[in-house]
């Protein structure tokens, strides 16, 4: 097995990515030397003779992994250090070099990179269609995998965080052998999946008038904060007004056009069959007014929040 690089770069800000990195790199060193130390210091803690003791051999030789946190705070001192110790470390220390990838030290990142350091990049994950992505990969990396109606179902009853997605998709496909489908994802969060803000929006965008106001209450008595639901609301019929503006194309041909994975807007394209435009825009302006009334417009947010799934409703049945 080949020798580790001695030293990593690490760029981004997505933390569990980035944990996942340094524990790439731990494996590696410890494949060769079980025994490896692992040590994580904020490199700004650190001054250019720390970094050296920390950088040169035990009395036994044994391995050692030196994380340095937050790379992007150093001093221009500590920066040269970095980049002039790293060029002859002692041998099986192996020094990983984490930096949030902004402006701020780029120097620094440029260095490493020009030295031959391999990178890393955790980028931070924010839009739905890259956490659709990071899902289905995480589906891949244990060893299963998993539909685009499920990805959404899932997305719905967890939410973004990236460490509860991870968890939940390994969860899923140890227990379903593999492959994930909506139904295994609404069996194994059922209550949760069904009481969000997002379950919410899919009832009244689909004219489901008693599934809508279950669906509301249930949201509401396991405390699904307003604003989620309002947020909610108002997220569904902007994603039916982009879709139906732009017909019906092919969902994958659209998904970067429109910014959204190829689930959603095929599930948005049955929806919008059933919308007018007149319809959309008064349920916009339903939305609108419901959005103040649960940031502090209305003296009760809850009835705020049914009046305003009435009248989006009433709009579409009058299309």
């Amino acid at each position: 097995m080949a020798a580790p690089a001695p030293i990593r770069l690490v760029v981004g800000e997505e933390e569990l990515l980035i944990e996942r990195a340094i524990e790439q790199v731990v494996a590696e060193v410890r494949a060769g030397d079980p025994t490896a130390e692992l040590r994580r210091v904020r490199a700004s803690e650190l001054t250019p003779a720390d970094l050296a003791e920390s950088l040169s051999p035990s009395l036994f030789a044994e391995g050692r992994v030196l994380v340095l946190l937050a790379a992007q705070e150093v001093g221009k001192e500590l920066a040269t250090a970095i980049v002039e110790q790293s060029a002859d470390p002692a041998e099986g220390i192996v020094l990983v070099v984490v930096h949030s990838g902004g402006a701020r030290n780029k120097a620094l990142v440029d260095a490493l990179r020009k030295a031959g350091a391999p990178v890393t990049t955790c980028n931070k994950i924010t839009r739905m269609d890259e956490r659709s992505d990071f899902v289905r990969a995480e589906a891949r990396r244990v060893g299963g995998k998993i539909t685009g109606d499920a990805i959404g179902a899932l997305l719905e009853a967890v939410g973004s965080d990236l460490r509860e997605l991870a968890s939940a998709t390994s969860q899923l496909v140890a227990d379903t052998g593999g492959s994930v489908d909506e139904r295994a994802v609404r069996r194994y969060h059922r209550g949760r999946a069904e009481a969000t803000g997002f379950a919410v929006a899919d009832k009244v965008v689909a004219g489901d008038r008693a599934g809508a106001i279950e669906a509301l209450r249930w949201a509401q008595l396991l405390g699904t904060p307003s604003v989620l639901i309002a947020d909610a609301l108002a997220d569904a019929l902007r994603t039916l007004a982009k879709v139906g503006s732009a017909g019906r194309g092919d969902p994958n041909r659209l998904a970067g056009t429109l910014g959204m994975p190829p689930w959603k807007i095929r599930k948005a394209q049955q929806a919008v069959r059933g919308w007018g435009p007149e319809a959309i825009a008064e349920a916009f302006a339903a939305a609108a007014e419901v959005n103040a009334d649960v940031k502090g417009a209305a003296a009760d947010p809850d009835y705020a929040l049914e009046r305003a799934v009435l009248r989006i409703l009433a709009a579409r049945s009058r299309r």
